[in-house]
């Protein structure tokens, strides 16, 4: 099981989901601003704690680890960001990430990326990581363009959401030779 980490950055505290969590993650994966391009959704928190045991088997199962994204004085929860689909043999893994709407704009996702992508090059071995993003989220591909993250080709029509076809594109960072 991959130890628990957690990631300091000068304005932000990064740690792993606890069950003291589960109103923030179910206030953040019902909302309609948050939710609108990510393909989780809940109701009801006793639904949300299935969030939490995935966050839990993730890294139980060494496929992945998410972090709580807290305000280094308060200690506020402002969003998650996680790796999934953690592959050893490939040495890769998908980044995910999202923050409540009252966070956008401040340069939170700038300022963690970098620092979980360390992590999971100089940690757990990997040497790639992959952002699939639906084609009509702006905001998140200018984010993961500003991150170095290189655009590769999009995925016309590959998965299906609120009964749509949607279109994915895939970006990626890869570990730079400098760093090991």
């Amino acid at each position: 099981m991959f130890a628990s980490a957690t990631i300091h950055t000068d304005r932000f505290l990064l740690r792993q989901f606890c069950s003291d969590d589960l109103a923030f993650v179910f206030e953040g994966l019902s909302h309609p601003d948050v939710i609108r391009y990510y393909d989780v959704r809940y109701a009801s928190l006793e639904e949300t704690n299935e969030q939490l045991i995935w966050f839990n088997d993730l890294q139980k199962n060494e496929t992945g680890i998410w972090w709580a994204i807290c305000d280094k004085e308060n200690l506020g929860l402002l969003g998650a960001i996680g790796f999934n689909d953690l592959s050893k043999r490939d040495q890769k893994a998908e980044i995910g990430f999202w923050l409540l709407p009252k966070h956008w704009g401040k340069g939170i996702i700038k300022e963690v990326v970098n620092p979980i992508c360390n992590y999971a090059f100089e940690k757990l071995g990997l040497i790639k990581i992959e952002a699939m993003v639906e084609t009509q989220n702006e905001n998140s591909k200018k984010i993961l363009q500003k991150l170095d993250f290189d655009y590769q080709k999009t995925m016309e029509n590959c998965e299906i959401k609120n009964d749509e076809l949607i279109s994915l594109a895939i970006y990626i960072k890869l570990k730079r030779e400098d760093m090991s």
